[in-house]
């Protein structure tokens, strides 16, 4: 009877609290990216806007390289996880970095396309578009980023503190939902927008 009556801190559920809370936020992301995929499709094939739209401009080979690396951070999230499974830290430190340095390669990728649309002459403020396209890959481009921030934040207590314990296991794999959630909006985002005419 006393074991029913004890529940540990972090569940009342049968899953950890702060899980159930990150599965939460990440279906709000969800509806949040759906509304910007959606804004973008109602624009994107407007008659009447001043050219150029982003369909004219995209390069296709380069954004789907840029896709394979972000696609490729997932599989170093999950070799991260599974490293601290078998209480590897040097392995989890390694997994983690390779993790950010590929989202770091794919911000720089976006910044570079963005920089070629704008020499093209396409700007926010060219057509509604223009602007969809840049609102949508931003908002995504600023959430690799907050990713990219706490991989190196996991890396940074992994080092300091002589790696991640089981207890902190959570956090790797909280961070690992994050991430993994930005790589699968990401091949939405790429099919819809890029692949889709």
């Amino acid at each position: 009877m006393a074991d029913l009556a004890h529940t540990d801190e972090h569940e009342t559920l049968g899953v950890d609290n702060r899980k159930l809370a990150m599965w939460g936020f990440l279906a709000s992301e969800f509806m949040f990216f759906g509304a910007l995929i959606s804004t973008y499709l109602l624009y994107k094939g407007r008659a009447g806007m001043p050219p150029p739209y982003p369909r004219d401009l995209y390069d296709i080979p380069f954004t789907s390289i840029s896709s394979f690396v972000l696609l490729m951070s997932s599989l170093t999230m999950v070799m991260a996880h599974n490293a601290l499974t078998r209480k590897d830290q040097a392995n989890v430190r390694t997994w983690l970095l390779a993790t950010a340095m590929l989202g770091m390669v794919f911000i720089g990728g976006q910044v570079y396309e963005f920089s070629t649309f704008v020499q093209e002459g396409m700007t926010m403020r060219t057509n509604a578009a223009a602007s969809g396209f840049y609102l949508l890959t931003g908002f995504h481009g600023t959430h690799v980023l907050v990713g990219i921030i706490m991989l190196l934040s996991l890396f940074g207590i992994s080092r300091r503190q002589g790696g991640l314990s089981e207890a902190k296991g959570l956090n790797l794999e909280l961070v690992g939902l994050y991430w993994h959630f930005v790589d699968i909006i990401w091949i939405v985002i790429f099919t819809v927008v890029y692949l889709i005419p």
